[in-house]
């Protein structure tokens, strides 16, 4: 019975002086930043929008293509506006990465600055994409829950 009650008290929230709750807000670690800047294409042509990412360092994100399928890929999504339509992303080769605690295990991973390639077709005019970047990041000793980093790509057609 003195074990339950120990367990109990553990999961309490910690209480500050006077009895008031912790007021400290909890921090999302976001680990990879967007990279955004007004972009212009061609209007009425297939054109390359460039989307700059950068992983925080001493952390790195699944490739695109993980070499695991315990692993989740990191992927781009946009929506599509009146006026544009967004094909399927490109983006770059991984870094080879072995974790120290496994050097049997070959990661394929982003870390620093990335970059994925999104083809538009657009109609003249300023657009505004919204989308997401999904990815896992992990460091030199784990790996977090996957993300999900809202992303909006502001781009004019000429």
């Amino acid at each position: 019975m003195k074990l339950a009650v120990l367990v109990l008290l553990a999961a309490l929230p910690v209480v500050q002086e006077f009895g008031s709750l912790d007021p400290t807000p909890v921090r999302t670690h976001q680990f990879v930043a967007y990279q955004s800047e007004q972009l212009v294409v061609k209007a009425g042509k297939t054109a390359m929008l460039e989307l700059r990412f950068h992983v925080e360092d001493g952390y790195h994100v699944n490739s695109h293509l993980p070499k695991s399928e315990l692993q989740i890929p990191t992927k781009v999504e946009l929506v599509a506006e009146n006026g544009v339509k967004v094909s399927t992303a490109s983006y770059p080769a991984g870094n080879l990465y072995v974790p120290s605690f496994d050097p049997n295990e070959k990661l394929d991973v982003y870390s620093g600055q990335f970059t994925v390639s999104v083809p538009v077709l657009a109609s003249a005019g300023n657009h505004e994409l919204k989308g997401t970047l999904k990815y896992q990041a992990c460091d030199r000793a784990a790996c977090y829950p996957a993300k999900t980093l809202p992303i909006t790509v502001i781009f004019t057609a000429k």
